[in-house]
Parts: structure tokens; C-alpha cells; sequence
């Protein structure tokens, strides 16, 4: 009998549930049986209520059976696990992992390897389109990868939703002896995992990304600049880094093509203000991260003064395919001006967590529902925050909105990085409203006074709202919240305070009974 390969996650939300152990588990009892089994420590799959996931490689397609505990592997065995026949079928096992419908209903562009493959073996990402995408743009003048970049449509994903196309070509034009590729892997958001899930998962697909970035912008030198609270996609992508350096695939001379480009992790030290692009600079300078004043661009003077491109993990993650397959493939998902997918990040209090990877244009009642099967809880479900703890906090009537990013801009909502953290009706949205203000006084890098004044005066506006001393006081003070509100969005250097009244707002608006206030029209400004 030849060995039978078995999957077992090594992605970190695995790991904290205990993969480890069950593939230990899983080599012992195989051994014990004298079964020749073939362990490969793959990607999460993304099915997070299912983790540990564990897939055995059949001649129908891999078979999924999780959660699965070290406790259940003698019963895996006892059952058909590695010798499938059907006439003694274990109650983890979930079928086909690709008839699972959660997966099957998805567009994996950007994570059609996610799970499938070993993430540090070159020949399986080769053997999975890997590559591909860098062959083609070494055919390519640097001017015209840019605009495949543009002609895509592909937005930042990491939440601001610029044109990516244009930062390339910005950097491309600027004359420099020196430029760079930073990727900003600095994911702080509540409810995201999908830049984790891409580093740890399938890292050469990020290095590929930005190998590509180089070349087509000129830049010789990148950095990837990870949250220090990541520490397996840390490690991960230094050991990524090394096995394609060793294959011709970054450095020097990039695959005999003349082109060089350089690539290495940084850490950063656990300030979620690091995640805007200016002060993530200042970070990797070895500075206190703090915002930069706008202009000059990154793009123009940058890290230590030169050209720089700053893109999301995600954003370049999804070049490999763009170039691979073309840009008309990528434009032809998606809604609008919102073109491609997004890997939508599911979290809080859901049933089903886990990560969705869909086309613009799919609505939060079908994410919530179809894909995360209502609340963990079991309660009905009362608010979604999008677009993580700056984002906007959306009722049900908002959730037939098309996940595009004009629409949700038009609603006073961002789709930000595509994190949803569901709250059922429990939730206390006054307190939520806080507690973004409370963050933001926290965070603050402390440049600009709207933000970092203007979090604390919030703080202690809506505990006045809240204490309720009447109305003509709780008027006053609502006035002087939306008042504060203003002068944030429209007065701080940066999305940290110009962001942190959309989750107040919206929780003012929508759902002004838990902050006290009996009906709408009592949030009006009193007569003169």
C-alpha cells in the first residue's frame, strides 16, 4: 500500500486549537498501526469553526473531518480515515472538502492555494499556477505591467481603496537612485486574519507579489513589515524568503533576467497607528511611529526620503494572478468600480467564523447567513461592524447593501479591509461607541489634536450622553458629540481620528435607544 498523505494545518488559529497535537497524534497511531501515512502541514482552509480541519487525500479528492481533537484519532482510525470505503463512516467526517458548500459558493482567486498546499514547498506553489504571474511580467516592459495593474481595477486592501495602478506609476515615473517595496503587514484591525492567513499560508504567493511590484516600478529593495503579534507568519515568511532566494527567484539577476530586487521582514512593535502607511515608515526607520504630514507621497519621498509603494498584503497577493491570468480576468468580478474579490474576514459572534473569499457585489445578509449560519449565540443578530474598529456599525437595514466600496461609502460605511465582527442583540451599542473613542485616545499617535484631544473630550461626551441628566442636557451634549465628531473627520492628519466617528455616528443613528435616548427626534438641537 503506498502512504497516504494526510493534511493537518499549521496556520496559527490551528495551532491555538491544537493541530500540533493531533498530527502527533495522528504520526503515533499510524505508526502504533504500522500505517504508512504522509503528513503535510498545510494552510488553513479558512473554515475556522472547523480547525482543526484535517483532510486525507483520496482518489475522489481530499476528505475533510474536523474539528478534530488528539482524543478522536484512534477513532479516526478504527473508522474508514485512511483506508476510505464508506461502510464505517466517522461522525467528523465532512465529505469532500470541495463539495463543502461554504468553499464551494466562494471565488478563490487570491487564496486558490489557501489549504491546498504545503506553504513552504516551492514545487507545490509552482505546480498551483505559482510563478507564473513573474514569468510573464520578466516579458513585460515595466510601463506595461503598470498598466495591467491598472486596467485590473485592483484597489488597496487594505482599506483606504485607492487605485493601486496609480501608486505604481507614480513610483514608476520618479526618478531615483533608490526605491522601494514596502508591504504593510501590520493588521490590527478586530475581526481580520486574512493577511495572516496569506503570510503563513502562502508566502511565496505574497514574495511573488512584490517581486513583480518591483520590477515594474524599479524598485531594488523590499520590506515586509509584520505586527510583532504575528509570530508564525514571522516565521514563516523568513523561512519563505530564504527557500525562493536559494532558487533564483528574488536577489540578484532574477531568474537570469537582469532584474534585481531584495526582500526582508521587519517587525514592528504593536502600535496599531503603524498600520497607516506614513508612520509605518517612520517605524521601519527605526523612528517612534508617528503620521507624517501629506504632501510629499510616499510615493514620491518615502522610506529615508526616496520613491516608495506601499501596499497591503492582500493587494499584493492578488498581482500574481492579475498577471498570470491577465487584467481583463480580474475586472470581469466584481461590481462597479469595485473589480476583483476580497477575501471577507468573518468574526465576533457568528456561528461559522472563518474566511470568505467572494466578488464585489455580495451582500452582508448572505455573508451572515449563507456563509455564517447567524449568530454563534443563537440570538438574533443587531448590529455588524465592517471595516474593523474604525468602521461604520450597520443595522438590518443596510445589509442588503452589495459589498462594493461606493456603496457603503454612500451609506456612511468603509469596507476597509473586508473584516465583519457580528454582535447579536445583546450588545450595547452606546458602549461599542465608546470604546472607539476610548481606542482611539489609546492608539493616538498624538501628532494632531483632533485625534488625540478630541478621542479623550469623546470618551467623556458620551458617558455624559449615557448618565442621562436630562433632556435638554443630553441634547446639548449630543450636539456636541456630532460637533466633535466633525472636527475629527475632518481636521486629523490621518484615519485614525478622521475614521473613529463613523462607528459613533452610526451607533448614534442607528441605534440611538441604548445610548438612552427614547426617540430620534429627541437628538435635535433645542430651539434658539
Amino acid at each position: 500500500m503506498n502512504a497516504v498523505t494526510v493534511y493537518v494545518p499549521r496556520d496559527a488559529a490551528a495551532l491555538a486549537v491544537g493541530a500540533d497535537r493531533v498530527a502527533r497524534r495522528i504520526a503515533d497511531e499510524a505508526q502504533m498501526r504500522g500505517l504508512d501515512v504522509h503528513i503535510v502541514r498545510n494552510g488553513s482552509r479558512g473554515l475556522m469553526w472547523l480547525e482543526p480541519l484535517v483532510e486525507v487525500a483520496t482518489s475522489a479528492g481530499r476528505a475533510a473531518y474536523g474539528p478534530v481533537t488528539p482524543g478522536d484519532v484512534a477513532g479516526l482510525f478504527d473508522a474508514d480515515f485512511i483506508v476510505p470505503t464508506g461502510a464505517r463512516p466517522h461522525p467528523l467526517h465532512l465529505g469532500l472538502t470541495d463539495d463543502i458548500p461554504y468553499l464551494k459558493n466562494q471565488e478563490r482567486l487570491t487564496f486558490a492555494r489557501m489549504g491546498i498546499t504545503d506553504p513552504l514547498s516551492l514545487a507545490d506553489y509552482e505546480a498551483h499556477e505559482g510563478y507564473a504571474g513573474l514569468r510573464r511580467a520578466m516579458t513585460l516592459m515595466p510601463a506595461d505591467i503598470v498598466q495591467q495593474v491598472l486596467d485590473s481595477g485592483l484597489r488597496g486592501r487594505g482599506g483606504a481603496a485607492f487605485p493601486a495602478g496609480i501608486k505604481w506609476k507614480t513610483v514608476l515615473a520618479t526618478p531615483a537612485s533608490q526605491k522601494y517595496i514596502v508591504c504593510n503587514a501590520d493588521e490590527g484591525d478586530s475581526g481580520t486574519f486574512s493577511d495572516r492567513m496569506t503570510m503563513e499560508g502562502d508566502p511565496f504567493m505574497l514574495i511573488e507579489g512584490m517581486t513583480i511590484a518591483g520590477i515594474a516600478t524599479g524598485a531594488t529593495k523590499g520590506y515586509v513589515y509584520i505586527r510583532s503579534e504575528y509570530p508564525h507568519a514571522i516565521s514563516t515568511m523568513n523561512e519563505a524568503i530564504g527557500i525562493a532566494n536559494a532558487a533564483g527567484f528574488f536577489g540578484e539577476d532574477i531568474l537570469g533576467s537582469g532584474h534585481d530586487f531584495s526582500l526582508e521582514v521587519r517587525k514592528g512593535a504593536g502600535s496599531y497607528v503603524c498600520g497607516e502607511e506614513t508612520a509605518l515608515l517612520e517605524s521601519l526607520e527605526g523612528k517612534r511611529g508617528i503620521v507624517r504630514a501629506k504632501p510629499p507621497l510616499p510615493a514620491i519621498t518615502g522610506l529615508f526620503g526616496k520613491p516608495t509603494l506601499i501596499n497591503n498584503v492582500i493587494t499584493l497577493a492578488s498581482i500574481p494572478v492579475i498577471l498570470a491570468r491577465g487584467a481583463a480576468f480580474y475586472r470581469d468580478f466584481g461590481v462597479g468600480r469595485s473589480r476583483g474579490t476580497l477575501p471577507i474576514q468573518l468574526a465576533g459572534n457568528i456561528k461559522h467564523g472563518g474566511l470568505v473569499e467572494k466578488a464585489f457585489g455580495v451582500t452582508l445578509r448572505e455573508l451572515l447567513y449563507d456563509y455564517g449560519g447567524g449568530s454563534a449565540s443563537g440570538r438574533p443578530i443587531k448590529a455588524v461592524q465592517v471595516g474593523g474598529p474604525l468602521g461604520a456599525y450597520l443595522p438590518e437595514s443596510k445589509w442588503d447593501l452589495p459589498l462594493d466600496y461606493e456603496a457603503y461609502a454612500a451609506a456612511g460605511g468603509t469596507v476597509g479591509h473586508g473584516g465583519i465582527v457580528v454582535h447579536d442583540d445583546t450588545a450595547d451599542l452606546s458602549k461599542l461607541a465608546r470604546y472607539a473613542m476610548e481606542f482611539c485616545a489609546i492608539e493616538s499617535c498624538g501628532k494632531c489634536t483632533p485625534c488625540r484631544i478630541g478621542s479623550t473630550r469623546g470618551v467623556e461626551v458620551i458617558d455624559k450622553i449615557r448618565a442621562n441628566h436630562g433632556r435638554e442636557e443630553q441634547v446639548m451634549h449630543v450636539e456636541l458629540l456630532r460637533d466633535l465628531c466633525d472636527t475629527m473627520l475632518h481636521g486629523s492628519l490621518c484615519a485614525m481620528g478622521g475614521m473613529t466617528p463613523f462607528p459613533v455616528l452610526s451607533a448614534l443613528d442607528h441605534f440611538p435607544q441604548d445610548f438612552g435616548i427614547v426617540a430620534v427626534e429627541s437628538i435635535a438641537p433645542l430651539p434658539a
